[in-house]
């Protein structure tokens, strides 16, 4: 789960994390006012779920409350489209009103978990402000890692030297470490999958402040947070993630993906993409229906399937434990006659009560595949897809 930028900030305030003032505004009117109380010459920046707000217009830095109102208002209301997101965009029904920083250095300061490492890393960089993946990728040397132990993170005199690293100036290396060692304890003490200052900065007065924030929080972990799962912003997610969610199953959206996959059982869902992108006909999601799904969870989750626009085939591979192919194959004929889906389905059902879902699907009249064997889905699966950019 994401946070927006003000939600970030407030939770970075109360871990002793240095932020600008900043007032969070619903109208125009409201960012005028704020304006007027922060002193006139601000930073109006849309509150969405999303990188890239500079580059689309999400950030825009005013001289005056009227410029600032005015800023606002071309704003709220509208979706805000950046590289992030979808062409559709997300809406913006926030901004921030921060105070203007007199900024002499901007850095790139984060705590995430490397799954390499198997351990959490704190990672930094000179080259703050900018776009860190294209830094990461075309210059990885920019990047500083430090890796924490998972039993007793980082110790003081780590965060100083990355500090050092990060070019502080002696008198702020203290300074610097404090947040460093802070930042983590944000990211442990929230289950964060994400906590990212950037740019953090270096003001032209000598302080250390954090100008912008991210903080990505892991889903499995809310029951731990009830006060983290009620700042929650569903509009900010995707149509079909949302649907996903209240259907209860596991669901990402890929680029360019032409085959949708219905799975239960996260590494075989990995195993099932693996198989179709390598046999050229690249997968449209993950989705994992999980072990205890009913004929109605299978059936909402064949319908999101097939109300992408993308998906011109559905792979169907069910391992059957748990979760009975029988029950599975029920669900898929349920979700294909109440979404009226004509595309072709190619089935792969083993383990519990195998033969009766292979019969239940061959009885529904639908166009299905069947396989005896993982090996041959590639194939099968490019058989069944339509010509590029026909209609579905």
């Amino acid at each position: 789960m994401k946070l927006h930028e003000y939600q970030a900030k407030e939770i970075f305030a109360r871990y002793g994390i240095p932020v600008a003032r900043s007032e969070i505004a619903s109208t125009p009117a409201e960012a005028k006012s704020a304006a007027e109380r922060l002193g006139g010459k601000v930073v109006v920046k849309a509150q969405v779920h999303a990188g890239g707000r500079g580059k689309a217009g999400g950030v825009k830095l005013v001289a005056n409350a009227a410029e600032a109102e005015s800023a606002a208002a071309g704003m709220l209301g509208r979706n805000l489209v950046t590289h992030q997101t979808t062409a559709r965009g997300v809406p913006v029904r926030k901004v921030l009103i921060a105070e203007t920083t007199p900024i002499a250095t901007e850095l790139y300061l984060a705590v995430t978990v490397d799954g390499d490492a198997r351990a959490p890393v704190i990672m930094g960089s000179r080259a703050g402000g900018m776009d860190i993946e294209t830094v990461a990728a075309e210059h990885p040397e920019r990047i500083i890692r430090v890796k924490a132990d998972p039993s007793y993170g980082i110790w003081p005199y780590g965060a100083r030297d990355m500090a050092r690293a990060l070019g502080f100036p002696p008198k702020l290396v203290r300074e610097a470490a404090d947040l460093i060692l802070n930042l983590y304890r944000v990211f442990v003490d929230n289950d964060c999958t994400l906590a990212e200052i950037n740019p953090l900065v270096i003001t032209t007065d000598g302080r250390v402040v954090a100008v912008d924030s991210k903080l990505n929080i892991e889903d499995d972990a809310l029951f731990r947070h009830a006060d983290l799962k009620a700042l929650a912003d569903p509009e900010q997610q995707d149509e079909l993630q949302r649907r996903a969610e209240a259907a209860g199953v596991k669901y990402v959206k890929l680029e360019n993906g032409r085959v949708g996959c219905m799975v239960n059982g996260a590494g075989l869902a990995m195993a099932t993409m693996d198989i179709t992108e390598k046999a050229g006909t690249p997968p449209a999601n993950f989705l994992d229906v999980g072990g205890s799904a009913n004929e109605d969870r299978i059936a909402e989750a064949f319908k999101l399937l097939v109300s992408d626009a993308d998906v011109r085939a559905i792979f169907v591979n069910i391992f059957g434990g748990i979760l009975r192919c029988d029950i599975a194959a029920r669900g898929v004929v349920q979700g294909a006659r109440e979404s009226g889906s004509r595309l072709h389905i190619v089935a792969l059902l083993r383990g519990t009560n195998a033969e009766d879902g292979r019969r239940i699907l061959a009885d529904s009249g639908l166009k299905v595949t069947f396989l005896d064997d993982l090996s041959q889905a590639g194939a099968a699966v490019a058989a069944t897809l339509p010509a590029q950019g026909a209609r579905r």
